[in-house]
């Protein structure tokens, strides 16, 4: 079973994208809200992918920073890393740091992300 960490969704759109991975793959999906759990969360388990949204559904703490933040540490530096945005801008800074090509929620149910997620956990 492959292990996710989805970051800073609401909980429409967590519910959304568990079901989405969940019809498509074996997976367990983590949820976090911002770098604090996140942290925590990293330094008891590893995670297949980690999914992070444009803005923290809480504190509306730009994903980018989480990103960022995640490539910076060694320790989380090698875990795939995807931002989940329809925003193409905001992907193209994503992958310049780090992160792997993401999908936004429009695209949520859309081979496209099922082929993006697949080329990580399939």
């Amino acid at each position: 079973m492959k292990r996710i960490l989805d970051i800073g969704q609401c909980n429409y759109d967590h519910s959304n994208i568990t079901r989405f991975l969940e019809s498509h793959w074996e997976v367990e999906v983590d949820r976090t809200h911002g770098w604090t759990d996140t942290e925590r969360l990293l330094s008891a388990n590893k995670y297949d992918l980690i999914l992070v949204n444009r803005l923290m559904d809480q504190d509306h703490t730009e994903g980018q920073a989480i990103i960022e933040s995640l490539k910076s540490h060694e320790q989380y530096s090698n875990m795939p890393v995807m931002m989940i945005s329809n925003y193409a801008d905001a992907q193209e800074e994503a992958v310049k740091a780090g992160a792997v090509p993401g999908f936004g929620k429009s695209a949520l149910n859309s081979s496209e992300a099922q082929n993006l997620v697949d080329a990580i956990i399939g």
